[in-house]
């Protein structure tokens, strides 16, 4: 399941609606990430995350379509936030579960760094020296290159 919003999240009933129910998970991990109030060395004031709508849903029920064919999950969830935000605030939200640990972290990941290096969202960090468009990084797309390689059988 995906969703793309302005408003934030509450991570404990994200995962509470998730699983409600559900006895053949045995491990969920999450993942939130949050703005930081520096970058580069300099502050940071607010982010504003920008997306296409429609495309942007579209590309996430992929990725996420591909993680629950690479690895057996139960059940997952991208939550990711568009507007302006503070330092402080939740962006994403990443839920994964599974029968195993294992699966379940892999997946997590997999989607994380998905969502950092391809996901059609576009991030502007302003502060006092002003405003500018965030740039992918290449250790971000250092980490998402490990996943070119087939998903190893979760036991």
């Amino acid at each position: 399941m995906i969703r793309v919003q302005d408003n934030d999240f509450d991570i404990g009933a994200e995962i509470a609606a998730l699983t409600a129910g559900r006895t053949d998970i045995g491990a969920i991990v999450t993942f939130t990430g949050t703005v930081r109030d520096t970058a580069q060395g300099a502050p940071i004031t607010e982010m504003t995350l920008e997306h296409y709508p429609g495309m942007t849903e579209t590309e996430l029920e992929r990725i996420e379509a591909e993680a629950r064919a690479r690895w057996p999950l139960q059940a997952s969830l991208i939550v990711h936030r568009y507007g302006t935000l503070k330092p402080g605030d939740s962006i994403v939200l990443v839920i994964t579960a599974s029968a195993h640990r294992h699966a379940a972290f892999e997946a997590a990941e997999f989607l994380m760094d998905y969502l950092k290096t391809r996901a059609p969202f576009w991030k502007k960090e302003a502060g006092p020296e002003g405003a500018r468009w965030v740039d992918a990084r290449e250790s971000d797309d250092r980490a998402n290159e490990r996943w070119r390689r087939p998903a190893k059988a979760a036991e």
